[in-house]
């Protein structure tokens, strides 16, 4: 097999930029401020600020350790540490092959929002508009029942534009294009919130979003909530960052850059509860309800609720195309990373040239997308798909991946030692012990807490054959397929890529 030199990060701001990018998605906007809403208002803070501390920015760090100290993609690097390892590494490349084709289609929805925000095309009952008129959902799901063209075109432009990104390789794509996205992301979301603020009603929002309700600190799910939000907003535990990260140079600061790409993820998530709690105050107050009775998370909030408010406010077209602008931005970031994870896991297995693999892999996952999803019932396949690779694909993924690196393999004093010699801010015991112990416990909890509420009531009330069909054959066929793909013999020469390769250019720089 012929290795091809290792890509390289131009800069340091270049590889944050990307790593905030991938972290700030559709959940930032739309999740987190239901979450905290829910459980327990500005005191959800307290716990999600030692969420942070205790899982997300440690196991952040263990990944982009992993990914700069072998500089390969999850399944070749964890066959470094251990050769059985690393059917977890194709099993977290099969999760992102998954959750890349129907996220993908989330963002061609907020793609056609955008021009329907100009004319408020949705009229005076939003969530009509969306499961009828827009999506022509069944009352009932099936399986590939018709086609849907305004869901279609606007999810080819979607791959069309993550593929063109991709295929330009790391600094001159994804590096660039994340320069563009980050910064205007920014700028969008910061001219909304600024918006959200000025009108009638915000402050009921904003009071209804961070009054504290300090009784709930005393109640286990509000914690396991916190630790589900960081685990889930930031990235981890399917590959994305242990690829991002094998793309730095030696010397790169780990830590610091960890704590940079986790604080802002978090900030910008507390900037999107502001501004979407202001706008449901506004929507509450002009509706003469209160502030609980329009609260939505997910699909609701975005392209439910928030029509409605835009449909009441002045100039409220204007405020959609901030709005679902962001959310186009924001997804298209996370998206690249995502189907990054699969493009560099083939690349290292093949010796396969970017562009090829992005044609051939990236376009196999962009096929799946548009067969599967532009269809009627396409948005019960993204709700079960979605709910069951979630909860029983990466969080498990990332127990599994977990205890095998710091329990079986004990990895954890050379990866610290690795850490430490290049990074400004030195890891301690505190780090080992939130690996070792916190993280694994609360996500082991995480999975008995889902599987009991699992095992009670059917996911959204839909049948067991459908549950069967499009959510736990989902998930476990992700695991399957990472195991029958750990098996299989790597080219001559694949076990033994040089680790010190860099190009030309790379070693110019440097």
């Amino acid at each position: 097999m012929t290795v091809q030199p290792r890509e390289q990060w131009a800069t340091r701001a270049g590889f944050l930029l990307a790593a905030i990018g991938s972290a700030v998605g559709l959940g930032n906007i739309w999740r987190f401020p239901a979450i905290a809403y829910d459980n327990g208002g500005g005191a959800f803070l307290l716990p999600y600020l030692i969420a942070l501390l205790t899982a997300g920015i440690p196991l952040l760090i263990m990944e982009y350790i992993i990914g700069r100290k072998y500089r390969l993609s999850p399944p070749a690097a964890l066959r470094r540490m251990a050769r059985p390892a690393e059917a977890i590494g194709w099993w977290q490349v099969a999760i992102s092959f998954v959750i890349a084709t129907y996220y993908a289609v989330i963002i061609a929805w907020a793609v056609r929002y955008v021009g329907f925000s100009v004319g408020q095309q949705w009229g005076d009952d939003p969530e009509a508009f969306l499961f009828g008129d827009f999506l022509r959902a069944p009352d009932t799901p099936g399986f590939l029942d018709g086609f849907v063209p305004g869901v279609f075109w606007p999810l080819v432009v979607v791959w069309v534009v993550v593929l063109g990104v991709l295929a330009f390789g790391i600094r001159r794509g994804i590096e660039r294009a994340n320069k563009v996205f980050i910064p205007l992301l920014f700028v969008l979301f910061a001219a909304l919130v600024i918006r959200a603020l000025t009108l009638d009603g915000a402050a009921t929002g904003l009071d209804a979003l961070f009054t504290p309700d300090w009784s709930e600190l005393g109640n286990g799910s509000v914690w396991v909530a916190a630790y589900g939000q960081i685990f889930f907003s930031l990235s981890i535990g399917f590959g994305i960052m242990v690829t991002y990260a094998s793309y730095l140079g030696r010397r790169a600061d780990l830590t610091g850059s960890a704590m940079v790409a986790g604080f802002a993820n978090s900030s910008f998530e507390i900037l999107a509860g502001i501004g979407v709690f202001a706008t449901l105050g506004y929507l509450a107050t002009a509706s003469g309800v209160g502030v609980d009775e329009v609260v939505g998370a997910g699909i609701g909030l975005a392209f439910v609720a928030f029509p409605a408010v835009i449909s009441e406010m002045p100039f409220g077209g204007f405020f959609g195309i901030l709005f679902f602008s962001s959310l186009v931005i924001a997804g298209l970031s996370s998206l690249i990373s995502i189907v990054q994870v699969v493009v560099s896991a083939v690349q290292d297995r093949t010796g396969m040239r970017r562009r090829t693999a992005v044609l051939g892999v990236g376009g196999l996952v962009a096929l799946v997308s548009l067969v599967l999803f532009p269809t009627e019932s396409g948005i019960y396949l993204l709700d079960a798909s979605d709910h069951f690779i979630n909860q029983y694909g990466i969080a498990l993924a990332a127990l599994v991946g977990l205890i095998v690196i710091v329990w079986v393999l004990r990895q954890l004093p050379s990866l610290q030692a690795n850490a430490d010699a290049t990074s400004a801010v030195r890891l301690g015991h505190w780090w080992r012990i939130c690996l070792g112990v916190i993280t694994p416990v609360v996500l082991g909890w995480m999975m008995v807490d889902s599987l009991r509420t699992e095992f009670q009531e059917n996911y959204e009330g839909y049948s067991t054959g459908f549950l069967l069909s499009a959510g736990w054959s989902v998930a476990i066929g992700a695991l399957l397929v990472g195991v029958i793909l750990s098996f299989m013999p790597w080219p001559a020469g694949g076990e033994d890529i040089d680790l010190d390769m860099e190009s030309p250019a790379d070693r110019k720089e440097r």
